[in-house]
C-alpha cells in the first residue's frame, strides 16, 4: 500500500521560504518519478512539480518555475519542496503524490502565505 507523509508546512510572510518533506513506504520510491501538487482553498487539484525518480530532471509550473526547487533522497525515501519568494497566492494544502494528478498522494501539509 502506497503511504506519502507530507510535513514542512506553516505560516509564513510574503518573500518567505519553506521546505516541504514527504516520506514514503509501501512501494520502491527509487523507481518512481514523484510531483507535488496543490490545493488552493475553493480551487481543484493543480500540478506544481515532477521530479524524475533518480533526482536528475525536474519539471515545473510557470506558476512556481524559479522559486520552488524539488528535490529527493532516494537513500532516505524522501521528497522535498524547497519554496522561496512565497505569494499569498501560493496558500494552499500540499501534497506529494506519484502521478501528476493527484490520485495517489498524500494527507497534505497546509502552507499559508499571509503578512
Amino acid at each position: 500500500e502506497v503511504q506519502l507523509v507530507e510535513s514542512g508546512g506553516g505560516l509564513v510572510q510574503p518573500g518567505g521560504s519553506l521546505r516541504l518533506s514527504c516520506t514514503a513506504s509501501g512501494f520502491i520510491f527509487s523507481l518512481y518519478a514523484m510531483n507535488w501538487v496543490r490545493q488552493a482553498p475553493g480551487k481543484g487539484l493543480e500540478w506544481v512539480s515532477e521530479i524524475s525518480s533518480g533526482g536528475g530532471y525536474t519539471y515545473y509550473a510557470g506558476s512556481v518555475k524559479g522559486r520552488f526547487t524539488a528535490s529527493r533522497d532516494n537513500a532516505k525515501k524522501t521528497l522535498y519542496l524547497q519554496m522561496d519568494s512565497l505569494k499569498p497566492n501560493d496558500t494552499a494544502v500540499y501534497y506529494c503524490a506519484t502521478s501528476r494528478d493527484g490520485a495517489s498522494r498524500g494527507q497534505g501539509t497546509q502552507v499559508t502565505v499571509s503578512s
